[in-house]
């Protein structure tokens, strides 16, 4: 590995010039021209024909090409958004790709549409095509949702005016925050900074710095909160009347299609978190003694319990990433060094950049990126190897076809947790001191509070949102209380002060493309503390099954692909009650130590 690496990427190998590129330009008029070609083929495709199947395959084989090269120029755009939030033509393209999205939506409906005329039989007999019989998952989904919603005019009518209704709001939610600063106080100072810097500053071991940050942070998040109770509203009335005209009666309808997983495993995993939930109580009390508090307050739970808070070059991190990525799968540590060198991560530490991190592919170029910003702690380590993660699961799907590698958010979210267990188990193992591994087991059981009880809060709050914005608009008052609510509930009344805010801050109640953006996370943790545990016992033959298992996840439900990989049944508690096992024996070692 170099001896420095840039933490800034580069995106010109991509498309050079940034938001004023010509050749990205040129590359987005490519796409629209293929889209036309797209939409007369669709248009003129009779399923009732005497060579509908061979148009079929010439479509298929279009409309992977297409949505290949979509994804491309729209990864290119967040990439763009997130490095300056300043930056105006970056603005203007994201407009521009929700337009091209919505038509792509529209292609895409009116050619499911038409596959429901073509009787079952004769559909299964054209799924054995030698051309299809790989996407026949894909292309039976497609057709199976088709059957659930509004006829053609109506679903597309609904893409059309989802750009500057639906998605609107997401993109005004993204304007408003990227325009945010809060005002922090430093050594008699008073110091300006972005949301995301401002965020970073709550893992301090300093108890009033924490105190002074989330106060400041909770000001100016509740400044804005008439203009987010808008944008939150809003996108919910939207999505809310999208259902009740397709006769949806349950908001998790969307959700768990688009994760392809039951009601039944999402039930499985609750109720064995709940059940557990004991143990990490008990670990949130052990905290506020060693922090000398009677309770934690919500800004307590990432603050250090050891003094000395180790932090790590981003050198260095990359390279300690590697290393551990080496003990269990070679291929993958490969692809991370080759990742850092070629600078396809973004993680410098300065203003401008929107907060939070994520990981985006670019299918045609196959090349990924991933966003951060990186500071230098253990937690900083994490989210880059989560991230990674992320990227490695692209990586392996690169050759496989186009419409394959739409896998769910919650399978996405296994690869990328995996990575992370890795890096945090060989952290605690490879810590030099008592008060080091503390710090670092710490971190580890840190995760486990996030997704048992923070992304627990998240989906409480949600469900409950949803069931208050069918009656009308919910106040921004009301929303606190919601969150509140949803939060004590989450951590078993265990902490002193919660964030009614959260809401408000969290990107994720925001974002259009995906609906409850945070039981998945909880999933992928957990399904993958199961294939972790998996792929210790089966030592260094676990690197190819693994990949095989990845490379399955866009074209099998989640329960099919437990059963074939892992042998598990995830629609009982029994895989669930195991992997969180795992994490109890770490807040049970953090007690003995």
């Amino acid at each position: 590995m170099q001896l420095t690496l840039n933490p800034r990427w580069d995106l010109d190998t991509l498309f050079p010039g940034g938001s004023e590129s010509e050749q990205f330009q040129a590359y987005v008029d490519n796409i629209k021209d293929e889209m036309k070609e797209l939409s007369v083929m669709v248009e003129q495709f009779n399923p009732q024909g005497e060579d509908y199947e061979s148009e079929f395959v010439q479509i298929i084989h279009k409309l992977e090409t297409t949505v290949k090269k979509l994804r491309e120029a729209s990864a290119f755009v967040s990439c763009l958004s997130a490095q300056n939030v300043k930056d105006e033509k970056a603005d203007i393209l994201v407009g521009q790709r929700s337009v091209l999205s919505a038509e792509m939506g529209s292609i895409t409906t009116k050619l499911d549409q038409k596959l429901i005329i073509i009787p079952d039989s004769s559909w299964e007999a054209l799924l054995q095509l030698p051309e299809l019989v790989d996407i026949a998952f894909v292309l039976d989904e497609n057709r199976t949702e088709a059957k659930e919603k509004l006829p053609e005019e109506q679903e597309v009518l609904i893409n059309d005016l989802a750009v500057d209704g639906y998605h609107a709001w997401n993109q005004m939610y993204g304007a408003i925050v990227g325009n945010m600063s809060v005002e922090i106080e430093e050594k008699g100072e008073h110091k300006s900074y972005s949301v995301g810097q401002a965020s970073n500053k709550l893992t301090s071991p300093d108890r009033k710095v924490r105190k002074h940050v989330f106060d400041q942070l909770s000001n100016a998040w509740e400044e804005q909160s008439a203009l987010f109770s808008q944008t939150l509203n809003h996108l919910a009335g939207f999505r809310l009347e999208t259902y009740k005209h397709r006769g949806w009666e349950h908001v998790l309808k969307e959700p768990l299609a688009i994760n392809r997983m039951k009601k039944e495993t999402l039930d499985a995993m609750w109720t064995a978190i709940i059940n557990n939930k004991k143990h990490f109580v008990t670990y949130l009390n052990k905290k506020a003694d060693l922090l000398g508090l009677e309770k934690l307050s919500i800004y307590d739970i990432s603050a250090p319990v050891t003094t000395t808070v180790k932090t790590s070059s981003y050198t260095e991190g990359a390279k300690f990433i590697v290393d551990q990525f080496q003990t269990f799968s070679p291929k993958m540590a490969g692809f991370a060094k080759m990742a850092f060198e070629e600078r396809w991560i973004e993680a410098e530490d300065r203003a401008g950049k929107r907060p939070g991190g994520f990981c985006t592919s670019f299918p045609d170029s196959e090349q990924t990126r991933i966003f951060m910003t990186y500071s230098g702690t253990s937690s900083n380590i994490s989210t880059l190897a989560h991230e990674l993660g992320h990227a490695y699961h692209q990586h392996v799907m690169n050759d496989v076809n186009g419409l394959n590698q739409r896998y769910a958010m919650n399978v996405a979210e296994t690869a990328s947790t995996f990575a992370e267990m890795i890096v945090a188990d060989a952290s605690v193992r490879n810590a030099q001191t008592k008060e080091e591994k503390l710090a670092l087991l710490e971190d580890k059981i840190q995760r486990s509070v996030a997704f048992f009880m923070n992304i627990h809060a998240r989906f409480l709050f949600e469900t409950r949102f949803y069931e208050a914005r069918k009656q009308g608009m919910v106040s921004s008052q009301r929303l606190n209380e919601l969150m509140v609510e949803a939060q004590k509930e989450a951590y078993c009344n265990s902490l002193e002060e919660y964030d009614p805010n959260f809401w408000s801050s969290k990107l994720h109640f925001h974002i259009t493309g995906v609906p409850f953006y945070n039981f998945p996370y909880t999933f992928g943790y957990l399904f993958s503390l199961g294939i972790y545990a998996y792929a210790k016992e089966k030592g260094g033959s676990f690197e190819d099954d693994y990949i095989a298992l990845l490379r399955d996840t866009g074209r099998m439900t989640v329960e099919e692909l437990a059963k074939k990989h892992l042998n598990a049944d995830l629609t009982k508690p029994e895989f669930w009650e195991s992997a969180i096992g795992l994490c109890v024996e770490d807040v049970k070692e953090f007690q003995r130590l």
